[in-house]
């Protein structure tokens, strides 16, 4: 009898193949690397970009960031104003409590 509660799941990658114009010896010795590593060059050089392309990621964050500083201070708040918390905890209470 089958287990209704084992479930196996295949994950698929589709793949797409990429031409690259690189110098021989750089070849020889990146597959000398990757053989050495255990890996595949396809694998080393997948990874490597998909290393840059998360590093371009936090470097936007980190741009949003740098604005998101420049602009502090920029507007003056009543000292008595409520905080996001504050005003969302009240709304709350209002909507389940207060009915």
């Amino acid at each position: 009898m089958r287990n209704p509660y084992l479930y196996t799941y295949n994950i698929l990658r589709m793949s797409t193949k990429l031409t690259l114009s690189i110098e021989q010896d750089v070849i020889q010795k990146a597959k000398r690397y990757a053989k050495l590593q255990g890996r595949s060059l396809s694998n080393i050089i997948e990874e490597y970009l998909k290393s840059i392309s998360s590093e371009t990621k936090v470097n936007e964050k980190q741009e949003l960031s740098n604005i998101l500083q420049e602009l502090q201070g920029s507007i003056k708040l009543p000292k008595d104003m409520k905080s996001y918390k504050e005003i969302l905890e009240d709304a709350l209470l209002e909507k389940y409590v207060n009915k």
